[in-house]
């Protein structure tokens, strides 16, 4: 069994968190655990980033589904940049199934319900960065295809994210 940090927490990050270099801009603590997925989940966009310029992924209660995701291991201190960066999130507590058989009791986010933005679409960007993610961490090819057929709202100009260009371009 892995020992964790008593002054850290397990984040379940499922959005653009899941990749390495966009999750330590704010959470320079950040280390990988596993990846996971969260039952009776699905990946939903329903909130406009501005700094993304599309809407934003979020998880809403699906029976049928399940969203793949990545853990981290995050001090403590950097709860508060989490916090932050998660604005208009509510922060909760759910117990994701590891790729290896176990059981990880982890802080995560959710959008409060409330009326869908006009265009529910994410950027081409932060749709990629999603992917990039995914494919980092090796999650299951089935679900990086479902990632890949996300309907994006078409957006080319810049985003205010602070990420490699290699990062954001497509591919």
């Amino acid at each position: 069994m892995q020992s964790y940090q008593e002054d850290s927490f397990l984040y379940f990050a499922y959005g653009s968190n899941m990749l390495t270099e966009r999750i330590r801009i704010n959470n320079p603590s950040a280390r990988k655990v596993a990846i996971a997925f969260l039952q009776h989940y699905r990946l939903d966009f329903n909130l406009y980033g501005k700094a993304w310029h599309g809407a934003v992924a979020t998880i809403v209660p699906d029976h049928d589904n399940c969203v793949w995701g990545v853990v981290w291991q995050i001090s403590s201190n950097d709860m508060v940049n989490l916090d932050k960066q998660e604005f208009g999130y509510d922060a909760m507590t759910v117990l994701v199934h590891s790729a290896q058989g176990c059981h990880l009791q982890c802080r995560s986010y959710a959008v409060p319900s409330g009326p869908r933005p006009v265009d529910a679409r994410p950027s081409p960007i932060y749709k990629n960065v999603i992917i990039k993610g995914a494919i980092e961490h090796h999650l299951p090819q089935d679900y990086v295809d479902q990632l890949n057929k996300i309907d994006d709202n078409g957006y080319s100009g810049p985003v205010s994210i602070n990420l490699s260009i290699d990062t954001l371009r497509n591919g």
